[in-house]
């Protein structure tokens, strides 16, 4: 099972980007290829897994999911995660509070995960659904015409664009980085090489553990994307074989009309 909670560790998303950067000009996003992307993509279980190592052993430290229940975890169309490893899962990396006990006792499935706001950090259940890593041009919303919201790729360019230059503003650091508008942030760099080891051997460079934890937080925010497509995929084929029944059923109607002439 994942390690315990790190303490202090980073990971602000800039909720509020006007309390975070110097002006200047919109950031870069990478349009990396997400296995959940496009009308027939799905998430990978192994990917959602990793990305939930990421934010248990970096991300849980300052921020909360408060409204992702525990147990959808173990979700088909989720992570995938065995019950058993849910209710272990749960219980060695969460407390909440119970007002029948009026103690804190260990995270059941039940739960939710705990809300969390150190430093006024964001809670990321949505976050993925309120960021737009495309826009334009010229207002138009073409690129999220062909390229989607990029709400996933957002996160995982920020967490991967930290250039390691740093300056100093009104005493407070600020980091540059390539993806956030204006180029510097207030958040330290959450992530580093080798920070988290997966059990599967997966690649755990800066990159990899940002895409890994972006495609996770996708999940988080829109969890029954597979079930919308599948309905969605559905209705246009219902749509489909109703307009070829309805021209059918036209050329028969007006065939004996239409002789005449």
């Amino acid at each position: 099972m994942f390690k315990k909670l790190a303490t202090g560790a980073t990971f602000a998303l800039a909720l509020i980007p006007a309390a975070s950067f110097a002006a200047g000009g919109a950031g870069h996003i990478e349009d990396y290829d997400f296995s959940f992307e496009g009308p027939f993509g799905t998430y990978d279980r192994n990917q959602l897994q990793r990305g939930l190592q990421v934010y248990t052993e970096v991300c849980a430290a300052c921020h909360g999911l408060k409204l992702v229940p525990i147990r959808t975890l173990s979700d088909e169309d989720g992570p995938s995660m065995p019950e058993d490893q849910v209710r272990a899962y749960a219980a060695d990396n969460f407390t909440v509070y119970d007002p029948e006990l009026d103690e804190d006792r260990p995270a059941k499935p039940v739960d939710h995960f705990p809300e969390n706001n150190n430093a006024g950090a964001p809670d990321l259940s949505m976050m993925a659904k309120a960021r737009a890593g495309f826009h334009g041009p010229y207002g138009l919303g073409l690129n999220q015409l062909f390229k989607g919201m990029g709400g996933a790729e957002y996160i995982a360019s920020l967490l991967a664009g930290y250039t390691g230059e740093t300056k100093q503003e009104a005493g407070t650091t600020f980091y540059e980085n390539t993806a956030f508008p204006g180029g510097w942030i207030s958040m330290a760099p959450p992530l580093s090489d080798e920070q988290v080891e997966y059990a599967d051997g997966h690649p755990n460079d800066v990159e990899s553990m940002s895409k890994d934890v972006a495609a996770f937080l996708m999940w988080t925010a829109e969890p029954k994307m597979m079930a919308r497509k599948q309905a969605g995929f559905v209705g246009v084929l219902f749509l489909t074989v109703l307009s070829v029944l309805l021209y059918l059923t036209n050329k028969k109607l007006w065939a004996p009309v239409k002789g005449k002439d």
